[in-house]
């Protein structure tokens, strides 16, 4: 039986947990659209959504990592994140660490996550919640899975490119109507 080869989307040899800035988009499976709706120009929403808006949030309990601009599109996510110490004058915030968050976590000490790592708790809890509605709250339930196997990363590298991927953001759900990730 022959497999065939994922093309390599990462930088070789590139230590994803370094210091630095980095654009990301993490779609759903198939670009369902699952988060919500785009109504005039601004996005709404759902309950998935808003879970989805609030894990983005509650995992820079992880040390050096911070979320500099998001937004939760109706079947992605885009966001700037950041492991501290990529440029002059960023410095850590200090973080309420939530004990209970540890479970789902594990250990926030001691280390700095890759953005992939990041990514992967991110879809696991989210689909551990997705997965307790369809049970208990009859949510639409979904085939293999919630997420795309993979995500979309670029290496942030200047103060000018920085700008235009947080305009590019900002603008998202008022460009909807033209988003590549808009599917008929």
């Amino acid at each position: 039986m022959v497999f065939e080869q994922r093309k390599q989307i990462r930088l070789k040899k590139y230590n994803y947990s370094d210091s630095g800035w980095y654009f990301m988009t993490i779609c759903t499976q198939n670009r369902e659209c699952l988060l919500g709706n785009v109504i005039n120009n601004k996005m709404i929403l759902n309950k998935f959504g808003k879970i989805v808006d609030k894990k983005i949030k509650e995992l820079t309990v992880y040390k050096n990592i911070e979320i500099d601009i998001y937004s939760v599109m109706q079947n992605h996510i885009h966001l700037i994140l950041v492991i501290v110490g990529a440029a002059p004058g960023v410095g850590p915030i200090k973080k309420n660490i939530n004990p209970i968050l540890n479970i789902y976590l594990g250990s926030t000490q001691g280390s700095t996550p890759t953005i992939g790592e990041y990514v992967k708790r991110l879809k696991s809890l989210t689909t551990f919640i997705y997965i307790d509605n369809v049970k208990n709250n009859n949510w639409k339930p979904f085939s293999k899975r919630l997420w795309q196997r993979n995500y979309f990363e670029h290496i942030i590298r200047t103060e000018f490119d920085l700008n235009r991927i947080r305009q590019y953001i900002k603008n998202n759900p008022s460009n909807w109507n033209k988003d590549r990730n808009n599917l008929p």
